[in-house]
């Protein structure tokens, strides 16, 4: 019995000669490969920003909330002492809450809103992109000149940049939700063992050559938190201040 579908295909190879036969071939198969690559750069490039955007939405309808490990006797004073923190934690899952400790005591940021944890590199020249690009696919750069919390001055923390728009998903992606800080909400830097505490005064969005704000002078700690803008992109820059609470 002949297969319908194979006497097709024949009749169709009698009406186009081999040599036009294989330009279609080539041409479909390019075709199919530039659709391929587009749609992986796509996915990459906004893979990550949709992940967090998702996790964030998601956090906010089921009320979750992320708490530092140093807060947990805000909710329950009866059960810090180490035999009873098993049960603590147990206690707080149970109310959606989520414990979150520093990545690196030595050096790291903690946000909580946005469940945002991640160490800081040190003294990265931000006028070195070969230099700055390596430390932002292992964490948030602490700009090169800028003062260590506990000093007094300006402090300059960046994460989130990249050189073409398609490897934005290769960096780090903990300032992804930096546009979701309002003023008043905490952003907490571990330095050398301690923890300084800071809260959101103001937000901006500037261009890529606006780099004055790297150098501002203050004459208290200021914290200036940098990310791409928007998410998933190069086109501009969100810059996050904050201002340290002095206990």
């Amino acid at each position: 019995m002949t297969n319908p579908i194979v006497t097709h295909i024949h009749k169709v190879r009698k009406h186009i000669s081999t040599p036009e036969y294989l330009k279609i071939l080539i041409l479909r198969t390019v075709g199919n490969f530039l659709l391929l690559t587009s749609i992986f750069i796509i996915a990459k490039t906004f893979s990550q920003p949709i992940y967090e955007e998702f996790r964030f939405y998601l956090d906010s309808l089921t009320g979750r909330k992320y708490v530092i490990e140093e807060d947990l006797s805000k909710y329950d004073k009866d059960f810090t002492s180490p035999e009873n923190r098993g049960r603590l934690y147990e206690l707080l899952k149970n109310r959606n809450i989520e414990v979150i400790s520093p990545a690196d005591p030595n050096f790291s940021i903690v946000i909580p809103k946005i469940n945002a944890n991640s160490r800081i590199l040190e003294n990265v020249d931000a006028a070195n992109q070969k230099e700055y690009l390596a430390s932002l696919k292992e964490g948030v750069a602490h700009a090169l000149g800028t003062a260590f919390p506990g000093e007094g001055g300006h402090i300059y923390l960046f994460a989130h940049s990249t050189d073409y728009f398609w490897n934005v998903g290769t960096y780090n992606a903990v300032f992804y939700l930096l546009y979701k800080l309002e003023n008043n909400d905490e952003v907490n830097l571990y330095y050398q063992g301690r923890r300084y505490v800071y809260r959101i005064v103001d937000k901006k969005i500037v261009t890529p050559d606006e780099v004055e704000y790297l150098t501002r002078k203050t004459d208290k700690e200021l914290l200036t938190l940098q990310t791409c803008w928007p998410p998933g992109t190069t086109l501009k820059r969100l810059l996050m201040f904050a201002e340290r609470v002095v206990e």
